[in-house]
């Protein structure tokens, strides 16, 4: 699968939201237009993308530069409720998997069935022994996982990919 990429990406704005789903998602839509996503789904709008967690935990993704200042105003509009607001950006590593073969590689790493992925769906699951969540891009897919994890996570997408040096010179 030599003809897939896999790209580990600069640190970008995510802000994690925790609560009633309701009560967020008039406030993520307030400070940024993106409305709140469906189960598994996520919303987009200009340069911010809100993807659905869990019951009661949204993702906000944006510009690294702009995520306090995104979360302050988050933390202000949700300041007579009981909901948590945290920037985690530097806590998370982002890696593009683009290419033809980027469909097998999440498969050969992941239980999941690709053909039921919806085009706006956010699947976490895990991604060989760590947990992750990824969703489509274009000819590929975007996941996040924590970066303590991170080279791991590279190592065992280059190998599924066939791209990873030890694969290559073998």
């Amino acid at each position: 699968m030599s003809d897939t990429e896999i790209t580990a990406l600069a640190p970008m704005g995510m802000i994690t939201l925790r609560g009633d789903l309701e009560t967020l998602g008039r406030a993520v839509e307030a400070v940024t237009a993106c409305p709140l996503p469906d189960r598994r789904l996520s919303t987009a709008a200009g340069a911010h993308r809100v993807l659905w967690m869990s019951p009661d935990e949204l993702m906000l993704l944006t510009g690294y530069d702009e995520a306090p200042a995104l979360a302050a105003s988050l933390t202000n509009a949700l300041a007579a409720e009981f909901a948590t607001v945290a920037v985690v950006s530097d806590a998370r590593a982002v890696f593009d998997i683009t290419g033809p073969g980027a469909r097998q590689v999440i498969t050969s790493l992941a239980p999941v069935d690709l053909r039921a992925l919806a085009e706006t769906e956010v699947r976490r699951t895990r991604l060989a022994q760590i947990p992750a969540a990824f969703w489509r891009t274009g000819d590929g897919f975007r996941l996040i996982c924590f970066r303590s994890v991170a080279k791991y996570a590279e190592d065992v997408l280059r190998n599924a990919a066939g791209t990873h040096p030890m694969v290559q010179g073998a």
